[in-house]
């Protein structure tokens, strides 16, 4: 009998499910890492009756891997075809071989035991998948915020708005939950409830990240003067991390609000899993796109700023090149923070690559130009001293031969 391999993919991440031989040879032979799905938690809450005798007959025969989306693992959506449902918003298909053999997509199964002709089991799978692609995110802004040694809660206790200090609180009754569901396998009303309203001081503490970097931007725009724009850049490159970092942990943490949701509607109502999880993805993009054009924003004034400074080089030295060192520092952490929010639809990690060696680029040219144009600054003024010098000179010599002719004359006026 042939071998069957279920695939689907969320956009976010693919989902390898199958006899557990064939789907570890299946992970070998296209060379990809993953972590084990967990199908087993969806046994219990689909309640009763045959068809859902039948989703817990196909859980129990399968099991399952995920796999972050990346280019590597993206084209096996584009080698096998997999089609995609405008309902669900998932990708699906099915793909046989003989012996562990896999030779190639095929139709999507339609006997009875097919896990993917089975719509709670597959609305059960997608859920846990977003689940999934949440805590990689999560884990993800954990490095980051570690990369850049910001300390979240420093930032807030800094500042005089009080509902800013409540973020705090809210941060650890999060932890909390997390590590319960962790240890229980499941998110109890109880642990519930002193999470559920966190997500309104969340938000609020986004926000007024969000007005600090747009305060930012407006001033960096407000400054004409070459002195006062570098006196804004330097702000800007000591204060845009601290708010990055604050921003990073506000997603992370709605992130987890949403994977214990998540949780919660498959214990409670698991056959609105499908449309709160399309919900709960719309949420996600709709934050992102908020971030994204704030922190653009941002970067358009700091890389204006950069090209003033760098027009006005060789009128300010010294200045001009601060301008361009702060700018590229705080455009470089943005792109940074965009990557490992995921802004670029899955793409951001080359292109944020690309874009980082760019920006170093012309970083180096920036400052090359800025030496060059104090070395040019520096010259000018020395030929401008050397020239003052001589004329002094030249002024000396004619002033002391106008004294020498005048006394001549003077003795020659005695003498006769």
């Amino acid at each position: 009998m042939d071998n069957e391999i279920q695939l689907i993919s969320d956009g976010d991440g693919l989902a390898v499910i199958g006899d557990a031989t064939d789907v570890e040879h299946f992970l070998v032979s296209e060379g990809l890492s993953s972590k084990g799905l967990g199908l087993e938690r969806l046994k219990s809450v689909f309640g009763t009756g045959a068809a859902v005798a039948q989703a817990g007959s196909d859980i129990a025969a399968n099991s399952g891997h995920w796999v972050k989306l990346t280019p590597k693992s993206a084209q096996l959506v584009k080698k096998y075809g997999l089609r995609n449902s405008r309902k669900t918003g998932l990708s699906t298909g099915v793909v046989r071989g003989k012996k562990g053999q896999i030779r190639g997509f095929i139709e999507i199964a339609q006997s009875p035991r097919a896990f993917l002709s089975n719509p709670a089991a597959l609305a059960g799978a997608a859920g846990i998948m977003a689940q999934f692609a949440m805590q990689q995110s999560m884990d993800e802004i954990t490095d980051y915020l570690a990369t850049i040694d910001k300390k979240v809660d420093d930032v807030l206790r800094a500042q005089k708005d009080a509902a800013l200090a409540h973020m705090i609180a809210v941060d650890l009754s999060i932890e909390e939950a997390m590590t319960i569901r962790k240890q229980v396998g499941r998110v109890s009303e109880i642990t519930w409830s002193k999470v559920q309203n966190a997500p309104t001081t969340i938000a609020t503490t986004q926000v007024y990240a969000l007005r600090q970097l747009d305060a930012l931007a407006e001033k960096m725009e407000r400054e004409t003067k070459i002195g006062d724009i570098a006196t804004a850049a330097e702000e800007a490159e000591s204060k845009v991390r601290e708010w990055l970092a604050v921003l990073a942990r506000c997603f992370q943490l709605q992130d987890a609000i949403a994977v214990l949701e998540l949780d919660r509607v498959l214990n409670t109502t698991p056959d609105e899993l499908d449309d709160h999880r399309l919900g709960l993805r719309t949420a996600r993009q709709n934050r992102l796109d908020l971030i994204s054009r704030s922190t653009e924003r941002l970067v358009a004034r700091m890389n204006a700023a950069a090209g003033t400074a760098n027009a006005k080089v060789l009128l300010h030295p010294t200045k001009s090149p601060a301008v361009v060192r702060s700018s590229n520092h705080v455009v470089t952490g943005v792109h940074d923070f965009h990557g490992r929010l995921g802004i670029e639809s899955g793409r951001q990690s080359s292109e944020a690559r690309r874009w980082v060696e760019a920006a170093t680029e012309v970083r180096d040219k920036a400052l090359d130009t800025g030496a060059r144009g104090v070395g040019a600054a520096k010259s000018i003024g020395s030929e401008t001293l050397d020239r003052a010098g001589a004329v002094k000179g030249r002024l000396a010599g004619e002033i002391a031969g106008r004294a020498r002719r005048r006394r001549g004359d003077e003795e020659r006026d005695e003498k006769s």
